[in-house]
């Protein structure tokens, strides 16, 4: 008995040394296996990052659409109910408009709007964006009219003050960023910053209305009149949806375009 547990004890002490030399070996052998199984691993990790990396760039790149879609819906919004506001100031009644084609050239300042005789637009109807106004009608088909700027040279509109009420003719320049008073002695009472609003005198325009603001204002030696330049208010080169006022007009019959300077001539 004692010598087969003697026998097992060197058997079992031979094994252990003969494991300890072949673990190497395994080790060796089974290396290339090994690697593989990593390699294999990394690369289906690799693909898989790569696969989310496509996807989170095209969900990023979906995501940046609708938020420019977006953006533009609620400045969209923004616009119309400044522009929802801009006519209540004399509860007048109004169509709403946009703007779908321009002409513009150092001759003819005019764009075309979305609405016409079908939908109640006629000749010499007053037009305003959200800030101030940008002129009338001077044509209307069926279901587009085209709409004189007040910054066309043959466009005249009777202005006043809104600090004390003094009475002028704002004359369009043939660019959209400068008008001009027609006829201001050196004497009037004018100050850069200014306010211009509608008078109401023609009949065109109803009255309070914002058409602009005095930028600058020189004088030439030996001149009676001053030199004034006034900024529109209303965005002329920029506005997109605008009101068309449903205003009674006043004076002469709506089929042809006042010609306010001949007035202020006589």
């Amino acid at each position: 008995m004692m010598f087969a547990e003697h026998r097992y004890s060197e058997v079992a002490n031979a094994r252990s040394w003969a494991t300890l030399l072949v673990t190497p070996v395994q080790w060796a052998a089974d290396a290339p296996g090994r690697a593989w199984g990593w390699a294999s691993d990394s690369l289906a990790n690799r693909n898989a990052l790569l696969e989310e990396n496509r996807e989170l760039k095209s969900q990023a790149l979906i995501l940046a659409e609708r938020s420019q879609v977006m953006s533009s819906v609620i400045a969209e919004n923004v616009r119309l109910r400044e522009l929802l506001n801009a006519a209540q100031r004399d509860e007048i009644d109004y169509l709403t408009g946009e703007l779908i084609g321009s002409n513009y050239d150092p001759y003819s300042q005019q764009v075309i709007i979305n609405r016409g005789r079908q939908d109640g637009a006629y000749i010499g109807q007053p037009v305003i964006d959200a800030s101030g106004i940008m002129g009338q009608l001077v044509s209307v088909s069926p279901y587009t009219s085209r709409l004189l700027l007040i910054s066309d040279i043959n466009h005249a509109l009777p202005v006043q003050v809104n600090r004390n009420g003094l009475r002028f003719i704002a004359q369009g320049s043939g660019r959209s960023e400068e008008l001009y008073l027609n006829h201001v002695p050196e004497t009037a009472d004018l100050k850069e910053g200014d306010l211009l609003v509608a008078s109401g005198m023609g009949g065109r325009f109803p009255f309070g209305y914002p058409v602009a603001k005095i930028s600058t204002i020189s004088h030439r030696p030996g001149e009676p009149f001053l030199d004034i330049v006034a900024e529109p208010l209303a965005q002329l080169d920029r506005s997109r949806y605008v009101l068309l006022l449903l205003y009674q007009l006043q004076g002469p019959s709506p089929d042809k375009l006042v010609d306010l300077k001949l007035e202020t001539h006589s």
